[in-house]
């Protein structure tokens, strides 16, 4: 496989692909083709969304995958079952891959039930936690605690509003990168961005903001 160019971007729950343009744009920087996926998180079950990305991916050829929240937990479903699917790098942005705290607490309310909709059962056990191809995958963590994931109490440990570090662990990650950014925020960072770049590239996290 030669050197890949394309660059697939998967939105969270309840965003629309085009708020992936700022993290784009930096990536079409380092001549990256980027290009937005666009899928019903709420309603929709996971199997769909995955079986969408699968086949958007096919006719794209050789892609990088980089996805925020939700679109992290796509990305996992669709490339661990589809190993025809070509692949050279994937980072996750803020992906609660082993369940959800505060997905769990806002499920409890009648509103919050109906606002995850057909996501509701993925915060639950994390069984998306492992990662089953040998391309390198990059994770990324907040450490800004500013979020609606504060709306149903305190979260533990260091999180990023909405999602806990400890949350977005992946069984067969390359390697994690924690950053000072909130969970919402962190696809319009620069910094953030910087480092997908940077696995994209390398596979590794600049070492300075690991």
């Amino acid at each position: 496989m030669g050197e890949i160019r394309d660059v697939v971007l998967v939105p969270g729950l309840w965003a629309p692909g085009v708020v992936m343009t700022p993290l784009a744009a930096f990536l079409r920087r380092a001549n990256l083709r980027c290009h937005l996926f666009d899928y019903a998180g709420r309603a929709r079950p996971l199997a769909a969304n995955a079986e969408a990305l699968a086949r958007q991916s096919k006719g794209i050829g050789p892609a990088h995958f980089v996805g925020h929240s939700l679109g992290g937990l796509v990305i996992l479903e669709a490339l661990n079952a589809h190993a025809e699917v070509a692949v050279g790098k994937a980072v996750l942005l803020g992906t609660a891959a082993r369940g959800s705290v505060a997905a769990r607490r806002f499920a409890r309310l009648r509103f919050g039930r109906w606002l995850l909709g057909e996501s509701e059962a993925l915060w639950r056990e994390g069984r998306l936690a492992r990662w089953l191809r040998a391309e390198p995958l990059g994770v990324v963590a907040g450490s800004v605690p500013l979020g609606l994931g504060r709306a149903c109490g305190r979260l533990p440990g260091v999180n990023d509003g909405v999602v806990c570090v400890e949350e977005t662990s992946v069984e067969g990650m390359r390697e994690r990168t924690v950053l000072p950014v909130s969970h919402s925020l962190m696809i319009l960072s620069p910094r953030v961005a910087a480092g997908v770049k940077s696995f994209l590239a390398h596979a590794r996290f600049p070492a300075e903001r690991r």
